[in-house]
């Protein structure tokens, strides 16, 4: 096995184990108590630390909940306190915030927060926390499908340049990354759309 193959095989490796060790938190996990501030940060920090890129990064600060809550991106916390409800908006809006601007989450996330926040008549928010979970883990075999096809892609060709595995390297981020754009155009635009 030459040194690109040897490359190529590492790197299906680390995509199927960053696929395994999807840390999500399940429905389940969520405290069915209202917390303090100090309570949210440590459980987020508990559940959601796998997904930081350096260790020393932090989940989510105080500073920025409050933030969130200020600017009505998150509801106001009762008496200093959160409640379940809380955290899984707090859990939308960290994955959310990785891609979007804090204007479109607030977009996206207020027609949900209106609708299902602490509602007793219709799909509760923690309904739908639990179904998106369910259909986000069920996404996953066609995901690992994807990344190993835009690997096999991105490894063929370059064979005779002298940088062929960088080229190669290269390649395969410029995939991910115009998969990213185009996804997050399309969400931009959907968000432009509807709200």
């Amino acid at each position: 096995m030459d040194k690109s193959e040897i490359k190529k095989t590492k790197l299906s490796k680390e995509i199927d184990e960053l696929l395994n060790t999807i840390s999500y938190v399940h429905p389940e996990d969520i405290p069915q108590i209202d917390l303090y501030m100090d309570q949210v940060t440590t459980f987020m920090e508990k559940y959601l630390s796998d997904s930081k890129r350096h260790p020393g990064d932090k989940v989510l600060t105080k500073t920025m909940i409050n933030n969130y809550a200020k600017s009505r991106v998150l509801p106001a916390p009762e008496k200093k306190k959160y409640s379940p409800e809380h955290l899984q908006v707090l859990i939308f809006i960290y994955y959310l915030k990785s891609f979007l601007s804090i204007n479109d989450v607030h977009s996206l996330l207020s027609p949900v927060i209106e609708s299902h926040f602490k509602n007793e008549d219709d799909m509760d928010l923690s309904g739908v926390y639990e179904e998106i979970v369910e259909k986000c883990k069920a996404l996953l075999p066609e995901l690992r499908s994807d990344l190993k096809a835009k690997l096999d892609i991105a490894f063929s060709g370059y064979e005779d340049e002298k940088d062929s595995d960088s080229l190669k390297m290269f390649s395969f981020i410029c995939m991910l990354s115009f998969d990213i754009f185009k996804k997050k155009q399309l969400i931009e635009n959907i968000l432009d759309k509807l709200y």
